[in-house]
């Protein structure tokens, strides 16, 4: 099976969100969650629980815990060959709906304007 293309999504202005958050996360926690990243690539859309989930409208969570810390980071598929990487998030309970609702909004922008939003820099 080939490899997913990660794209990681970046803001008008020039901001990666998951760069951000994976920034300020413990090294540890860090690892996991680029551990995550590269297992998406290399699965695409065969990654299932407890790796990924399918949370709605497109959107897809990465799923990994640390010290009873549950790390998200939500994506979605871009074609059948490439992933975007939206943020990433600690949840309590569940993924917060506004959360969802953000990466709904930058796969839509994603979508209508994928130049603009694509981080080209590899992780």
């Amino acid at each position: 099976m080939p490899r997913t293309r990660l794209i990681l999504y970046r803001e008008c202005g020039g901001s990666v969100p998951v760069l951000d958050w994976l920034a300020a996360l413990p090294s540890k926690a860090r690892d996991k969650c680029l551990v995550r990243m590269e297992r998406l690539g290399e699965l695409g859309h065969e990654l299932r629980r407890p790796e990924a989930d399918y949370l709605r409208n497109g959107i897809h969570e990465l799923r990994a815990s640390l010290s009873g810390r549950h790390h998200r980071i939500l994506y979605f598929f871009h074609g059948s060959a490439a992933v975007v990487i939206s943020h990433g998030l600690v949840k309590e309970r569940e993924v917060p709906p506004r959360e969802i609702d953000l990466a709904v909004r930058r796969k839509i922008q994603f979508e209508r304007d994928p130049e603009t939003h694509a981080h080209q820099e590899e992780l």
